[in-house]
Parts: C-alpha cells; sequence; structure tokens
C-alpha cells in the first residue's frame, strides 16, 4: 500500500466552500486523498476548532491547518473600527 497525503477540507456547504472543495480535488494527485468535513456536525466543528480553523473554507494538509487558512476569522477590533457596537447618531 502506498502513502497517501491527507487532505481535510472543513466546509459549511456554502457556494464559497462548494468552489474550494472543486478547485482541490482539480488539484489534487493520486498521492492526494481528499476529505470534505461538514462544520454542521459538532464533532467535525469540535476538531476544526482544536486544530486552528478560524472560518471556512479550511484545509488541513496531513494534520496541519494550511498556512493561508491560519489566522482567519472575525477580528473584533476591526468591525469595531468599522462601526461594530458604535450607534448611529
Amino acid at each position: 500500500m502506498s502513502a497517501k497525503r491527507n487532505i481535510e477540507i472543513y466546509s459549511a456547504g456554502c457556494p464559497v466552500c462548494q468552489e474550494a472543495i472543486s478547485t482541490i480535488q482539480d488539484n489534487a494527485c493520486p498521492s492526494c486523498e481528499v476529505t470534505i468535513l461538514d462544520m454542521n456536525d459538532p464533532n467535525v466543528a469540535d476538531r476544526a476548532k482544536r486544530l486552528g480553523v478560524e472560518s471556512v473554507p479550511a484545509i488541513v494538509i496531513d494534520g496541519q491547518l494550511a498556512e493561508c487558512c491560519s489566522g482567519c476569522g472575525p477580528d473584533i477590533e476591526v468591525l469595531k473600527a468599522a462601526g461594530l457596537g458604535v450607534p448611529l447618531s
């Protein structure tokens, strides 16, 4: 049995996630085993949180959150600067 690279795609099923899934699948090679995981499943969401997933779609390769997918998610300070929590005059 040959070794496989484990590619996990964390998805919420939205059109953006579907596009990412298609892109990953189109670029995967025979050594890549691609698994799509539904973030609506609490067990999947718990695993994603442990891996550092803060937004979807997110890609994990061989147990490591891809650099392009880390550090994402809402930044409360940026949102406040854009007006979140600031009453309109």
